[in-house]
């Protein structure tokens, strides 16, 4: 790994770690990385550990369920303020809304559920190359002409990810049923704290990144004139996972229309156990003159 991972995986550890500054309310710092607004991601991944905060050890997030509704000022940090929906013997929900300059820009809504024992079955992995022998993303976004591509390159520093597989590119078997696929090898690019909570937090974090592009995985465009940004994004936990080991995302559109495309992710660990699914719809403007 080399010094630019580590201090973007530092980075990471540092933007999960809020400050609490009264009851049920958090401030979380923002990382600027030339784009002139906060990553998803990071926003995400800050709301849930003000949620994780607020209830006791006992108790998961078994799903999490928001709504961007305006861009984040990087420059600034970012308020986070847990309201108690409901706290039952099973399960507790919470309601987390991220502010900036007195308003409002996320909203994220997280269950939580205390373990059981219950009924057990899980989608079978695809099978796909490893990780080993995937295209580098990051570094395939270094290479890019356009800006944008070096920008987000900085800004997703603190991953792996290696593409294998494409509607477009190859790497996947037909399928006609569904014309827009891509299949992403990911994980935090460094070792994370064994805490579950953080490992949940960077998960979320990197959760953000390429789902959306699935959305276009069908159509032969230029990425880099493409107006792009998330509108939502779910998440269900299924098993307990690092986030600092390999997973694969495996990757589908069902639908785009609109200027705006959705997105699911099933997300399986390398040995095969589906961890959790993500599902995402946003922006995909096509080129204008």
């Amino acid at each position: 790994m080399t010094d630019l991972n580590e201090t973007a995986v530092k980075a990471l550890v540092d933007v999960l770690d809020l400050e609490e500054i009264d009851d049920d309310l958090f401030r979380g710092h923002s990382e600027d990385n030339g784009r002139g607004r906060s990553f998803g991601g990071q926003v995400a991944a800050q709301a849930l550990m003000a949620g994780m905060r607020s209830v006791p050890e006992e108790f998961f997030v078994h799903s999490a369920h928001s709504y961007f509704l305006l861009p984040g000022d990087p420059t600034e940090s970012i308020v986070y303020d847990v309201e108690r929906i409901r706290d039952g013997r099973s399960f507790l929900t919470r309601r987390i809304v991220a502010r900036q300059h007195g308003r409002p820009i996320y909203y994220m809504t997280a269950n939580f559920h205390k373990h059981e024992e219950g009924f057990e079955h899980q989608d079978v992995m695809p099978e796909v190359m490893p990780p080993e022998e995937g295209v580098d993303v990051l570094a395939r976004m270094r290479d890019r002409t356009d800006a944008e591509g070096r920008r987000l390159a900085q800004e997703w520093a603190a991953i792996e990810a290696r593409a294998v597989g494409h509607s477009l590119g190859g790497g996947l078997e037909d399928d006609p049923a569904h014309p827009s696929r891509q299949r992403v090898w990911l994980k935090i690019n460094g070792t994370l704290p064994d805490d579950p909570e953080i490992q949940l937090g960077a998960f979320t974090w990197a959760s953000d990144v390429s789902l959306l592009s699935a959305s276009l995985a069908a159509h032969t465009l230029d990425h880099g004139k493409v107006q792009m940004a998330s509108l939502d994004h779910a998440i269900w936990f299924h098993r307990p996972f690092r986030a600092d080991e390999w997973w694969l995302y495996d990757q589908v559109s069902p639908s785009a229309q609109g200027g705006r495309g959705l997105s699911i992710g099933r997300v399986f660990s390398q040995d095969g156990r589906l961890v959790a699914t993500v599902a995402q719809e946003g922006l995909i403007r096509p080129p204008r003159d």
